[in-house]
């Protein structure tokens, strides 16, 4: 009986930090098939700046774990989670009430400021409860769990676009957060202890810096991170782009995205079993591998610049995101994996350095899908490629 009480108590739990992390999904992914009336209602001129809607908010997520992280280091887990609601739904407003394409990208900067609370405070209290492998396992069920939401979301904002305006796709977000935040209220206990807490001070957060930058092995990680991130950033925030104006299928992407975080969703739960067996670094290894010989074996065949058939590029995407699948979670873990003395601290920095490592590459690269998709596959070869080479210059230099 105690068991299956466990084994129910760790279903919520693994339901409840997957939802945190969800919100945010929910928030970047609702509204990628308004972006083009979005475009229109905030007048931007320039079809690409209609991107800087979806990488604005990755700034906010870059910019307040550094101080949620801290603060969740003094005050615990639980508070964090609130303000950063509270933050997200003001946020959202200024969103809706946006008429130009500044005050635009201010609303979602801050809606990722807010959402980086519940986000960062996931993967902290997963980081209280366990360690080593078993977090990487848990962590691949969280990333499962949350990535139904990429499946459903350009689905349900088009639902929302068709039925209403796009200005409902951001109310919508705002129930599902409070309906989150109530969740969490009643149903999650603080994972931090008094004994284990630290005075917040600034100072922590500049400490924290160095600490992180020393732990060769996270900062090896977290630039892999960096790299992945911002390749598939790319994709993320110039998807519908590439969709309407390349194979004009607008009607269709939503399902289309949804397939292809199907594939991302099958390879991270295929990991939480196989992590177990042969560990997170050889799949990280493996993953590297692929993405980089899918990446170069596209550049070969396509190197005109002409867009293959969608079957084709659908197909390359697959395989792309399988590998992917087996990145996310493990490369966060395993940065995260020496930190954990400094786990509030550490989640922030790691995912501040990742986040802002991959913002300028997505903007750059997604410049040039005005015609083709070749510069996104260029992207991912050059982003896997230094990655590789971060691996094994690390692995030489600490003969892990």
């Amino acid at each position: 009986m105690q068991k299956q009480i466990n084994n129910k108590s760790q279903t919520e739990f693994i339901a409840l930090m997957a939802a945190l992390m969800a919100t945010v999904a929910l928030a970047i992914d609702a509204v990628l098939p308004a972006l083009d009336l979005m475009g229109v209602a905030i007048h931007t001129t320039d079809v690409a700046d209609n991107q800087f809607i979806i990488l604005s908010i990755f700034m906010g997520l870059g910019i307040g774990p550094l101080i949620f992280g801290a603060l969740s280091d003094s005050l615990g887990r639980r508070p964090l989670v609130f303000v950063g609601f509270i933050i997200f739904i003001a946020a959202s407003f200024i969103c809706v009430f946006a008429q130009s394409l500044e005050i635009m990208i201010l609303g979602r900067v801050l809606q990722g400021i807010g959402l980086s609370a519940p986000r960062t405070m996931a993967i902290a209290i997963i980081r209280d409860k366990y360690s080593g492998d078993y977090m990487a396992r848990i962590m691949s069920f969280v990333t499962v769990v949350f990535l139904l939401v990429p499946v459903i979301a350009p689905a349900l904002g088009k639902f929302i676009l068709d039925s209403y305006n796009w200005e409902m796709i951001f109310y919508a977000q705002l129930f599902v957060s409070l309906i989150v935040g109530v969740w969490f209220y009643f149903r999650q206990p603080e994972t931090l202890s008094e004994v284990n807490r630290k005075k917040f001070s600034f100072k922590e957060i500049a400490k924290g810096f160095p600490q992180v930058l020393k732990t060769t092995s996270s900062m090896a990680y977290t630039l892999i991170w960096g790299f992945v991130t911002g390749s598939f950033m790319v994709y993320l925030s110039a998807s519908q782009q590439i969709f309407k104006d390349h194979y004009n299928m607008e009607d269709e992407f939503p399902y289309i995205f949804a397939g292809l975080a199907v594939t991302i969703g099958a390879a991270t739960f295929l990991n939480g079993t196989l992590v177990m067996k042969f560990g997170m670094r050889r799949l990280v290894t493996l993953a590297l591998f692929s993405f980089f010989g899918v990446s170069t074996l596209y550049i070969i065949l396509f190197s005109s610049g002409e867009n293959p058939p969608i079957e084709v590029l659908v197909g390359f995407f697959a395989i792309q995101f399988f590998s992917i699948g087996f990145l996310f979670g493990n490369l966060r873990s395993l940065a995260m994996e020496p930190l954990g003395h400094i786990a509030g601290v550490g989640a922030a920095i790691t995912g501040f350095i990742a986040t802002f490592m991959a913002i300028p590459m997505s903007a750059f690269i997604g410049r040039f899908l005005a015609t083709s998709s070749l510069p996104l596959f260029i992207g991912f070869a050059v982003c896997s490629g230094i990655s590789l080479v971060i691996l094994f210059s690390y692995r030489k230099f600490v003969k892990e």
